[in-house]
């Protein structure tokens, strides 16, 4: 029988990311050192399950044991269309917070341009000029870090964000000087194209970027015997390596799945590792549909039952835009 260890899935996600650590701490201790100093902005980026997510949540705990304010915002496949979605989910709450006479003069001049954007003002008869919103939004961030210094803000799977936040982060990356804040963004490559993919880019060229890898043999061997115990034999541990590619996230779900079905991490069970790894992959797409949203979830199902006879139309108005 296998022995369990459940701590091991909580770290799994940090196994070899001792330099995307330590560039976090070196960024945060900037930030912490003098309210005068420039803003800093990093940048992760990998496929799914590489440990993104991982690595902003450990930001947040080296931020807030060093007493910064942290924010955080998340890009959604099915609300790139909704603008100003992940600007919001960041400030929105911090100027919600204030009276209405108080936000006013919080952002002065800019309350009437970067206000509606923020849905804490109502938009004026005339169309806001994009740019003007985007320098208000800009300004705003800067009012707030100067109030809530040392302010960290974390925006994870920004592939995802809709056009116009993504507009305002490529601008605060460009005016970085002018801000005493940490933005740290998480990405994946190759998602969209057009306008996001070039202020994607452009937040890229000015940030310190991280391209993320899997893990190497090694670290998938040690990950292997924290879950299942230091009697899991080298053979196995490359099985896991291999059927996962170092993919730390279809690890831990694989190992998880070792453990409760009691799988003697031995090489001569390694065909059992690899029905288990196509079932653990099977729970990935559930996941993946329930991301897309309940309209996608319900057709996936019915076409499951309908097969390969159900029509291309009805697919069109479950994909995201």
């Amino acid at each position: 029988m296998t022995e369990a260890r459940p701590g091991a899935a909580a770290s799994a996600s940090l196994w070899e990311r001792d330099e995307e650590v330590t560039a976090v701490r070196r960024a945060v201790d900037i930030l912490c050192a003098d309210r005068a100093s420039g803003g800093g902005l990093l940048v992760f980026q990998g496929e799914a399950g590489l440990g993104k997510t991982a690595l902003l949540t450990e930001t947040r705990r080296i931020a807030e044991e060093r007493g910064c304010t942290v924010w955080s915002a998340r890009g959604g496949e099915i609300l790139r269309s909704v603008p100003f979605n992940v600007v919001r989910q960041l400030l929105q709450p911090a100027l919600l917070s204030l009276l209405p006479e108080e936000a006013r003069e919080y952002l002065g001049d800019w309350y009437g341009i970067a206000g509606p954007a923020l849905g804490i003002a109502e938009p004026g008869e005339r169309q806001a000029d994009p740019q003007g919103v985007c320098d208000g939004l800009v300004n705003a961030v800067r009012r707030l870090a100067d109030r809530e210094w040392p302010l960290v803000l974390l925006i994870d799977d920004a592939h995802w964000a809709d056009e116009e936040s993504l507009r305002w982060l490529a601008a605060s990356a460009e005016r970085l000087a002018e801000l005493s804040v940490l933005l740290v963004v998480t990405r994946r490559r190759g998602e969209v194209s057009g306008e996001s993919a070039r202020l994607l880019d452009a937040v890229a060229a000015a940030a310190g970027v991280s391209d993320l890898r899997a893990l190497s043999p090694d670290a998938t061997a040690e990950l292997t015997r924290s879950a299942l115990g230091p009697h899991a034999d080298a053979p196995f541990c490359r099985e896991v390596w291999a059927v996962t590619g170092g993919n730390p996230y279809d690890a831990v779900e694989l190992l998880a799945k070792v453990r409760d079905s009691e799988l003697e991490p031995v090489e001569s069970r390694a065909g059992e590792l690899r029905d288990l790894n196509r079932s653990a992959r099977g729970g990935g797409l559930v996941a993946r549909l329930e991301e897309l949203g309940i309209d996608a979830t319900r057709f996936a199902w019915a076409a499951a039952i309908l097969g390969t006879g159900i029509s291309v139309d009805l697919v069109r108005p479950t994909s995201p835009p």
